[in-house]
């Protein structure tokens, strides 16, 4: 029976090099609100400026999902757009009020949260 290791960190098996960290996760969220605050955008362009950003090994399931997740909290909203001339419709998001709400307790949140990786990485 193999041995499992706790915690993300250890590493190593299969599929291990394209795995994202717990970190990368947690700032979906905020990434997401960012984006959207700059412009309105489809996922698939969500999905290539989270790329951009240097958190492309997430899968797009769990960014749909986290949309979704933020739609039911009416941080963003979301519309058909039916004015393309090639392939289906696309939803467009974009933020909300209380989107911009979220996000600027985001803004709170991650300032403390590069207090506590600058004391970290001090004491590496």
């Amino acid at each position: 029976m193999p041995r499992h290791r706790r915690g993300w960190a250890m590493g190593g098996g299969p599929g291990y090099a394209d795995r994202h960290s717990p970190l990368t996760v947690s700032m979906l969220e905020p990434a997401l609100l960012i984006l959207l605050k700059e412009r309105p955008r489809h996922g698939y362009t969500l999905l290539a400026d989270l790329d951009a950003l240097g958190m492309g090994s997430l899968h797009p399931s769990v960014v749909y999902r986290t949309l979704r997740d933020m739609e039911g909290l009416e941080w963003i909203q979301s519309d058909w757009d039916t004015d393309q001339t090639q392939g289906p419709p696309r939803r467009t998001y974009h933020l909300t009020a209380q989107g911009e709400e979220a996000l600027q307790s985001w803004k709170q949140e991650l300032g403390k949260t590069e207090a506590l990786i600058r004391q970290l990485l001090q004491k590496i």
